[in-house]
């Protein structure tokens, strides 16, 4: 429970310079949020009005310090540009992100996995070297160029899949995941090679304690040996990186949902960066931030649960 308590206490104060940070960010930005609103052709009374209104000409510590009361109790205010509540806009996006994000993990885990087995189990040999490479192509090229090779391939060429456009899973579950399903693949490419890597390496360490020549000398079949005790001890630290790469994936969706053309959470990010919706951008940080704090601290509780040797104390 110290540990638990410890943590979160962590996240809390990583979140609070977040919000520091993002501010400050924003508000040297260059544009002015009352003529975002009312436009370049607008009266300078008008103009001088509605910025005393909004707080603007309030100083830096008070406007700080009503936004972060705002986003506590929930009032986030309403997006400049797409004049809807803040946090409506957010909880409709964070769901259609989640699922890239989710795919892409489960895609890099399915394919990184049997590739890293099989590259330490058969280590210097051709199958090392095609895995290796494998891994050192995925991890060389950007997000952006597999996302453009789905869209000819699996899209155009092929038409198995929509290259664009995005559907509310509330309404049909599968045509969401059909449409989710080329960005995830194209962010989970360049996951799987990262983790490769790591699961080679790791099991390469594993393979090589006493306790799996034990296994052996036993009489134990060689797939039981990897399967069971080698890739079991293993695990644990290929979680750990998958976990941390979750912060990765909510930064590469700015990318691949704007070129896919996909209405999640990075699409919406990336319409506030460049309309200058000060409100939205500050918002979407804190929220992409808290995701990635908190799956990263269950990410650590789950590592202790696969690996019984990790106490909490």
């Amino acid at each position: 429970m110290t540990y638990v308590l410890n943590r979160l206490l962590s996240v809390i104060l990583t979140l609070f310079l977040i919000t520091l940070i993002t501010f400050a960010i924003t508000n040297i930005l260059p544009g002015d949020v009352a003529m975002m609103i009312m436009g370049t052709q607008s009266n300078p009374e008008a103009l001088a009005g509605l910025r005393q209104s909004l707080g603007l000409n309030d100083p830096l510590l008070v406007q700080y310090g009503r936004w972060v009361g705002g986003m506590l109790t929930g009032d986030w205010g309403d997006s400049l540009i797409f004049k809807k509540p803040i946090a409506e806009l957010l909880s409709q996006k964070i769901v259609a992100s989640a699922i890239i994000v989710v795919m892409s993990m489960t895609i890099a885990l399915a394919l990184a996995i049997p590739l890293g087995v099989w590259a330490a189990v058969h280590r210097d040999k051709w199958q090392d070297t095609a895995s290796s490479s494998t891994a050192l192509l995925g991890v060389s090229l950007p997000d952006f160029f597999w996302g453009i090779v789905m869209i000819l391939v699996f899209a155009r060429w092929l038409g198995w899949f929509p290259s664009s456009g995005f559907v509310d899973p509330s309404e049909n579950f599968v045509r969401a995941l059909r449409h989710a399903f080329l960005p995830s693949l194209a962010l989970g490419l360049g996951l799987m090679a990262h983790l490769t890597r790591m699961t080679r390496s790791t099991m390469i360490g594993i393979l090589g304690q006493e306790f799996i020549r034990v296994a052996r000398a036993k009489g134990l079949s060689e797939r039981t040996v990897i399967w069971r005790y080698a890739l079991a001890n293993a695990i644990g630290p290929v979680i750990t990186i998958a976990g941390l790469q979750i912060g990765y994936l909510f930064g590469s969706i700015i990318v691949m949902e704007t070129l896919f053309n996909y209405t999640g959470m990075g699409w919406l990010t990336y319409q506030a960066l460049l309309n200058r919706d000060m409100p939205l951008i500050q918002a979407s940080v804190f929220v992409i931030a808290a995701v990635v704090m908190l799956t990263n601290l269950v990410v650590d509780l789950l590592y202790v649960a696969i690996d019984p040797r990790i106490r909490l104390d």
